[in-house]
């Protein structure tokens, strides 16, 4: 893109943006949940779409004039039910979290009781986390990992839904590196009565594309990011039963948001046209891939694994091996040009703002291209530079040679 007005208009700004591509073009994206969106869908977002205000449903708004992104929001809930074999979608939400805000509002009252994942086992901040709307206003429980194999306890699990009886249940997780059974968990929590919603918003490509267990088929709402895996616009989207779609629209409109950005919307519409592509399931399958070779090298050179390695897109490290704690892991990869997040991991002894882990993720660099061998390569780098057996130069120059190799928007 040229930005050949922003520059006349608002140079700071452009100059801005221009540092900011060259971050993400000298640095190796590692963080679990970013991507690089295709430039369709990057012009999709820049459309003039932006400029209609469209409050309501295709065909049921409170605007004249929107007869045109009328049809493009038909396209992208058309798109989106037809991806993951849904009754119903809402492509409105403005991000995953305002999406699980909907269902609460949509299917709680104030104070009633969520079973959600414990945060600092893999859950995610919008799943009632105390410091967030969610914890603040219902009545929040959780369920973790086992201590031995750090993995979903589906028996003790079953047990905190009859001892707590929720109204809601959720699964879905933001740093947990193993397939959930969402089967199982459903199967549960039919017998108890209570709703059962599913963020898979980590997930939401390998999902579509038939790498993981398809949640829709077994949860009454799933709720997603449409970035991430999906490799769309930053934004969020609800899938339910055909029985809770009045009421799952209602809560994202009038119910928490008023008019929905259908610049966005048109480019959620593109990535999932993408997402149900041969390229895009073979895109899914390397991002596998990738992360089984990131694990093969740290496993190899003595770095911990929470849950001993992985089954998706993201590894958690528990850099205590290395004599570190997450926050200085971020910070040392940071400055040798390795973008990564600190994390807690289950059972955590450190503080949330300090952790005992790191997050790293393979979709970003797999949409750049790599393949088994330069993840692996990326895995060495970060080993080499977490035990401080490279120089900073050294580090920086592996890097520079992957970025050179795989360049951001040709």
């Amino acid at each position: 893109m040229e930005y050949k007005h922003l520059k006349a208009t608002d140079p700071e700004i452009y100059e801005l943006i221009l540092r900011e591509t060259e971050r993400q073009q000298s640095h190796i994206e590692l963080i679990a949940s970013e991507n690089f969106v295709s430039e369709a869908v990057m012009e999709a977002m820049g459309s003039p779409l932006t400029n209609k205000y469209a409050e309501g449903l295709p065909g049921a708004r409170y605007y004249g004039g929107c007869e045109v992104v009328d049809q493009a929001e038909q396209l992208a809930i058309g798109r989106l039910k037809a991806l993951y074999g849904a009754d119903h979608a809402n492509v409105q939400p403005h991000s995953g979290a305002n999406a699980n805000m909907a269902v609460f509002l949509g299917l709680l009252k104030p104070g009633e009781r969520v079973l959600g994942m414990n945060l600092s086992h893999g859950g995610h901040l919008s799943h009632g986390s105390p410091v967030n709307i969610s914890g603040k206003y219902f009545d929040v429980v959780d369920y973790g990992v086992d201590p031995d194999t750090e993995r979903i306890d589906y028996d003790a699990f079953a047990e905190a839904v009859k001892k707590y009886a929720p109204k809601l249940v959720i699964a879905g997780a933001s740093a947990y590196p193993r397939k959930i059974d969402f089967e199982r968990m459903a199967k549960v929590v039919k017998e108890s009565g209570a709703y059962f919603m599913v963020d898979m918003a980590h997930i939401a490509g390998l999902v579509a594309s038939g790498l993981h267990q398809n949640p829709v088929e077994f949860a009454d709402v799933v709720t997603t990011t449409t970035h991430k895996t999906l490799r769309g616009p930053r934004g969020g989207a609800i899938l339910c039963t055909e029985s809770l779609a009045k009421t799952i629209d209602k809560a994202v409109f009038p119910g928490l948001q008023g008019g929905p950005l259908e610049h966005i919307i048109a480019a959620k519409a593109v990535a999932f046209h993408e997402a149900n592509t041969p390229e895009f399931k073979a895109y899914s399958r390397q991002i596998i891939d990738n992360a089984k070779a990131m694990e093969a090298v740290f496993m190899e050179n003595g770095v911990r694994l929470v849950s001993g390695g992985t089954d998706n897109h993201l590894l958690l490290l528990d850099v205590r091996s290395l004599g570190l704690t997450g926050k200085d892991a971020e910070a040392l990869l940071n400055a040798n040009g390795l973008a990564v997040n600190k994390n807690t991991i289950p059972f955590d002894p450190e503080k949330p703002m300090v952790t005992s882990g790191i997050r790293i993720g393979t979709p970003a660099i797999t949409t750049l291209g790599a393949k088994e061998e330069d993840a692996a390569f990326v895995a060495q780098i970060m080993v080499d530079v977490l035990k401080k057996e490279i120089s900073e130069e050294e580090a920086k120059d592996r890097v520079k040679q992957f970025c050179e190799k795989f360049p951001l928007y040709k």
